[in-house]
């Protein structure tokens, strides 16, 4: 490891010692989490500094807030019905989130469990196509809640069922967390045994806002090895550790790529950062999904792949982490 005093002593000059939560380095990683609201004048010449003595190092400067803001069960969103609800995260778009939340989603309901998935990234809803009831409306019996789609043997509701694809809603958070508190807390779910919750990526105000109402058993975080993606990982993770949400684990997608063709296998994006990543912030690792053809292809035909090949290796890596979250909610069958 790179020399503990000096990367501190620089440290000081930006940070008092109350503000520094950790320094931990991971081979050429160094993370510094600082607790502050966001200075990027400060982090990028920290950062600067550090990199003009230890040049090797790739630093990531990290703000969390340490205060919690304390939210009553009264002040909770009711979802009626619904035992245990799990956010899928990402602290960065273009992971495969929303990918990995359909196929775990649809890989717990192949464990006997009444299932419903939530989409509640309401700037970039893909669930709908995901499922395969893209431009289909949804339905109201009495004209006050929402009935929800039943597809592929589990419960769903999207806002991109009620907008056109090519719309863009220019919502600020609490216009856009107001309508996924309506949606979701007035669809008529029935009887969940866990809810799966497509989180939209980030660590802005509407992940904070729903990560304190929504009363969440845990939380899986989906990251790629890729460093760049890690970083944010991070942040996901220390939101949900500051508000009281508990993470279930880390999840690596697109984690390698075997070819077909001669079998070998290429860590496209690195190797095992997830893994190792969530053993040095003391949480489990769930998991590794392949960069595959056919996960992509079925996603976007509205076919996904623990349905549409149930025997394949890809799905069985879903249901192995179906199984570890069913087993830390208690929910074997």
């Amino acid at each position: 490891m790179s020399n503990v005093n000096d990367i501190n002593s620089i440290i000081e000059k930006y940070f008092s010692l109350e503000q520094v939560k950790s320094v931990k380095q991971l081979q050429n990683r160094l993370i510094v989490t600082i607790l502050s609201s966001e200075n990027n004048e400060k982090k990028e010449s920290l950062k600067e500094e550090i990199k003009k003595i230890f040049p090797d190092l790739r630093v990531s400067v990290v703000f969390v807030l340490e205060k919690k803001e304390e939210t009553t069960q009264s002040d909770k969103w009711q979802i009626k019905g619904v035992k245990h609800i799990i956010a899928v995260s990402s602290g960065k778009g273009g992971v495969g989130k929303s990918t990995t939340s359909v196929n775990l989603a649809l890989a717990l309901a192949n464990l006997n469990l009444k299932v419903a998935l939530f989409d509640a990234d309401i700037y970039g809803p893909s669930i709908p196509t995901m499922l395969g009831y893209a431009k289909v409306p949804p339905t109201s019996l009495d004209g006050k809640t929402f009935e929800p789609f039943m597809e592929c043997g589990i419960k769903s509701m999207s806002i991109g069922s009620m907008i056109k694809d090519d719309t863009a809603l220019i919502w600020r958070g609490a216009k856009a967390c107001g309508a996924i508190e309506q949606l979701l807390t007035d669809t008529n779910w029935g009887d969940i045994d866990i809810m799966v919750i497509d989180m939209p990526p980030g660590t802005g105000d509407i992940q904070i806002t729903m990560s304190q109402k929504i009363d969440f058993s845990g939380a899986v975080v989906v990251s790629t090895p890729q460093d760049i993606a890690l970083i944010d990982a991070v942040k996901g993770i220390n939101l949900f550790n500051k508000i009281g949400v508990p993470v279930m684990g880390v999840v690596e997608n697109m984690s390698y790529y075997i070819c077909e063709k001669c079998g070998h296998r290429a860590d496209i994006f690195g190797h095992e950062g997830a893994k190792n990543t969530a053993s040095k912030y003391g949480v489990d690792f769930l998991g590794e999904i392949p960069l595959h053809y056919d996960i992509r292809l079925n996603s976007d035909n509205g076919t996904p792949i623990v349905i549409s090949k149930p025997d394949s290796p890809h799905t069985k890596a879903y249901e192995e982490i179906a199984k570890q979250i069913s087993l830390k909610l208690n929910l074997n069958r």
